[in-house]
């Protein structure tokens, strides 16, 4: 039971760091919000491809992988599977295997959204 309570700060706290670092991102630069999800994407991607990533998988969990930066180490994990079963083409086939259950289900939620709610412009 200790044991969950203690996954679940570190997961808080970790997911938690993402989000104020985005927020501050926000406020004292002029990074725009997209650009800044890119951002944590390719860090994650790096992070991946460098080992790292799952270390911090296996101490935060889903702080570290619901985030977008957890969407990054996912593609470099199936990049570097890909390599290992399908060779050199794996770079180009690996990432969007391991991101296609991801991307597909955005998709999908995204359009029933849609269809159940209706959204208006923006007022500026």
């Amino acid at each position: 039971m200790a044991d969950m309570w203690l996954t679940s700060l570190f997961a808080f706290l970790v997911g938690g760091l993402f989000c104020v670092i985005a927020q501050i991102l926000i406020d004292l630069t002029a990074l725009t919000p997209a650009r800044i999800l890119v951002m944590y994407v390719v860090l994650g991607v790096l992070l991946g491809a460098l080992g790292l990533y799952e270390p911090l998988y296996d101490f935060a969990g889903c702080g570290a992988s619901v985030p977008l930066v957890g969407f990054g180490g996912n593609i470099a994990k199936g990049i570097r599977e890909a390599i290992d079963r399908d060779g050199a083409i794996g770079i180009l086939t690996g990432g969007f295997t391991a991101a296609s259950a991801g991307c597909a289900s955005a998709l999908i939620f995204g359009y029933l959204s849609s269809l159940i709610f209706s959204g208006k412009p923006k007022k500026l």
